[in-house]
């Protein structure tokens, strides 16, 4: 089959991964994505997602293709589901494995480093444009198992810089939550928890009044859930 000059390449039940990584800045959750440069879909935005070697399992496929299309070097995957729909991939029975990841934006440059990726890039969860494939379903997958966790386990703080306010906390939960909190009652429980530490210091250079900033101990996380401490917001 040709079209554009190139030949597209016929699938017959292969496997492909699709990762969704997900990073908040600037007061919102931000996915990241990829243009296309490659039949199908090309020019068009999508996940960072490619086919499965014969020869890598799915843990080292995932890793490889996030890295290959936007540089980033993430240990942190998870799976997510196993999207088989027959009709998903228009050249044939493709069946992907997706993937997941929070991870603190700041920390990371794009450098997609194949021309499978013209460019990768942040895009805000509330403005994501219609994808190739399937990757809406995918990406709504993901935050939906996202806000679920996200009430039983310290995720958020995956997302936020090492040190940060509690305004920033709250707007962390109020955007991937899409719900108003109540700004008395939840600095009020967070506060009571032992493993949120202040650092002792407050923003630096900010026009409004600084606020204190505080840091997640994992560790002393780690210790309560032991002792059977149930997180709950």
């Amino acid at each position: 089959m040709q079209k554009d000059g190139r030949m597209q390449q016929q699938y017959h039940n292969t496997f492909s991964i699709d990762n969704v990584i997900l990073g908040f800045d600037s007061g919102e959750l931000k996915v990241l994505l990829i243009e296309r440069a490659e039949e199908t879909f090309i020019g068009q935005m999508a996940l960072p997602g490619n086919l499965v070697r014969e020869d890598e399992n799915l843990d080292s496929g995932a890793a490889r293709i996030l890295f290959e299309l936007t540089g980033l070097e993430e240990s942190h995957l998870e799976q997510l589901y196993t999207f088989g729909d027959v009709n998903r991939h228009p050249l044939g029975r493709v069946i992907t494995v997706a993937y997941y990841s929070l991870i603190r934006i700041q920390d990371f440059n794009l450098i997609p480093r194949s021309s499978f990726a013209r460019k990768a890039s942040w895009v805000k969860v509330s403005e994501i444009p219609s994808l190739a494939f399937d990757h809406n379903l995918i990406v709504n997958k993901a935050l939906k198992r996202i806000r679920g966790k996200l009430r039983y386990k310290p995720i958020g703080f995956d997302l936020l810089p090492e040190k940060f306010t509690l305004r920033q906390l709250q707007e962390l939960y109020e955007s991937i939550l899409q719900i108003p909190i109540d700004t008395r009652n939840f600095r009020k429980k967070i506060i009571t928890y032992d493993f949120l530490v202040a650092c002792g210091e407050k923003q630096q250079q900010v026009s409004h009044r600084a606020a204190k900033l505080y840091h997640f101990d994992k560790k002393r996380y780690q210790e309560l859930e032991q002792q059977g401490f149930n997180f709950d917001l």
